[in-house]
């Protein structure tokens, strides 16, 4: 194995902190993994990984070591993208991880596009709504909300702001009554249609000034599609990105309620987010490519 090759692979364990998993991004044997950093440590002549049953983790001395690595190894690649042809068709496994909620009626059409302009290369699609590790899980690229990053090695892009609203079943206002001012909302309960986007607050601007909603649960769950369910069947007031109720606002199976006062928080952020490494494979750059047009295009189609 050439020497270029030992420090991508050492480089891939380290950023990804895991033989196991470097093994598997470079379709190797975890021994093969194992033996490469063994050989590259007895040319270095010191201990590069600290490796426990948990984490791999860089020793003192090898940190400078993995910081010229990352330097060469983007050289080289850089070089070799400017020798290859530029009309080098993409293809290989993209792997997407994406906010379940955000992207709820976005994802299909999107993804089915990509598909169909670029046939060679495979999705790997992970829809979440927890933390994401962009870069250290494996992830090429990500369709998130801000909350989700915790990896500082990305380059962020805004696709779109999607405005909650709040929303109700027919049966529950029937019922209940139906809210005319934001303070009516304190005699009402809650299900939170994407707790991982909503604070347990509201905030209205009435006559310039904020006003500050608490809101009461009586049924949540880690589920969009759960609280979703429960809201369509009258167990409180949902507040949701419009994403993910327009279709059942547009049928009368929920209704928009307070349009008139507007939230002083507006919505919330879609990002894409992909590395920044100095040199992206042509199956990355070209769904960048894609979903900047593709979301664009559906922006302006909004506003027509």
């Amino acid at each position: 194995m050439d020497y270029i090759e030992s420090m991508r692979i050492f480089r891939t364990v380290v950023e990804l902190k895991s033989f196991s998993r470097a093994a598997e991004h470079h379709g190797m044997a975890p021994p093969a993994v194992s033996r490469t950093i063994a050989a590259l440590e007895q040319k270095m002549g010191c201990r590069l990984l600290n490796r426990t049953t948990r984490r791999v983790s860089l020793t003192e001395a090898a940190e400078r070591f993995y910081e010229s690595c990352v330097r060469i190894i983007d050289e080289v690649d850089t070089v070799e993208a400017e020798v290859a042809t530029q009309t080098r068709e993409p293809s290989g496994v993209l792997r997407l991880v994406a906010h379940t909620t955000a992207t709820i009626h976005r994802l299909v059409p999107l993804i089915a596009d990509f598909k169909l302009a670029h046939p060679k290369v495979a999705l790997d699609v992970t829809l979440t709504e927890r933390p994401v590790d962009l870069v250290g899980e494996g992830y090429d690229l990500g369709i998130v909300v801000p909350f989700m990053l915790i990896s500082e090695t990305t380059v962020i892009r805004r696709l779109e702001r999607i405005p909650f609203v709040i929303v109700a079943s027919p049966d529950y206002l029937q019922r209940t009554s139906t809210p005319r001012h934001p303070s009516d909302l304190n005699d009402h309960l809650f299900v939170p249609l994407s707790p991982s986007i909503r604070r347990p607050d509201l905030r209205f601007v009435v006559d310039g000034q904020d006003v500050n909603i608490t809101l009461r649960f009586d049924v949540s769950s880690n589920s969009p599609a759960f609280n979703r369910e429960m809201v369509l069947r009258g167990f409180g007031i949902g507040i949701a990105p419009l994403a993910l109720i327009n279709r059942e606002l547009a049928s009368g199976t929920l209704q928009q309620l307070l349009a008139d006062f507007p939230l002083a928080d507006e919505g919330i952020e879609l990002q894409l987010a992909y590395s920044n490494r100095t040199l992206l494979p042509a199956k990355v750059r070209a769904f960048i490519d894609h979903a900047v047009a593709f979301f664009g295009a559906s922006a302006q189609a909004g506003t027509a």
